[in-house]
């Protein structure tokens, strides 16, 4: 197998889990220069690999692909209803106060922003219905040199976060809305802000769902890289 080829977290008839490196598209863009991307990897060891859900190019972990047109139509009607579960980890910037109860909302409806396209917008009129739930995670020490000898604007917080509907760039604009924009955001923080690391520090680390064809209920994790 080439270093190139997806790595596998599950494999059978109906579907696949695979874990997304940062910086993969998820299905091909415009242009010659965008054709390599996680699903025509998959398709080339499974070629009837289909998909399901996308993860932003620069998210990295768990992603979700059917194997045939049935099982993908299950799905997609199981991420509709939300009875498929995904959850993230975040870094952002700045000390992020503890919502009132272990879990925050934030219930803001997002739009694109057509002047400056694929930029999305909090929009209470064109909108459409966006929530995430978040909660803080205890501190990283491997993080506090990150924020050493800083005011409090510079220091960084670690979050969880569970999309509860399916936006583009939800987690990322719902959490500069909060104040508390993700670390290495190219797209939704400034130039000084997204330069402090080389990678987008937003993973995909747990996924949970029920088996389309067996019933059966599936967990799977995928270890955070930062």
């Amino acid at each position: 197998m080439s270093a190139d080829a997806p790595h596998a977290l599950y494999v059978d008839d109906a579907l696949l889990v695979l874990d997304k490196p940062a910086d993969l598209l998820t299905v091909p863009g415009r242009g010659a220069d965008k054709q390599d991307c996680l699903a025509t990897r998959a398709q080339a060891i499974w070629p009837d690999a289909l998909v399901v859900h996308r993860l932003d190019m620069a998210t990295s972990g768990l992603l979700l692909m059917a194997r045939s047109k049935a099982v993908q139509r299950a799905l997609s009607d199981a991420f509709a209803r939300r009875l498929i579960r995904k959850r993230y980890l975040a870094l952002v910037h700045g000390a992020v106060a503890p919502p009132p109860e272990p879990w925050g909302l934030i219930d803001l409806p997002i739009a694109l922003d057509w002047p400056n396209r694929p930029l999305r917008v909090i929009d209470a009129v064109r909108g459409k219905p966006s929530s995430t739930r978040w909660r803080i995670l205890s501190p990283d020490p491997r993080w506090r040199a990150f924020a050493a000898n800083a005011d409090e604007s510079n220091a960084c917080t670690r979050l969880e976060l569970e999309p509860l509907t399916g936006r583009s760039h939800q987690l990322r604009v719902h959490l500069k809305a909060l104040g508390h924009s993700i670390v290495g955001d190219r797209l939704y923080t400034d130039a000084a802000q997204a330069a402090c690391t080389a990678r987008l520090m937003l993973h995909a680390w747990r996924l949970e769902l029920t088996h389309p064809e067996t019933g059966a209920p599936l967990r799977f994790e995928s270890p955070c890289a930062f």
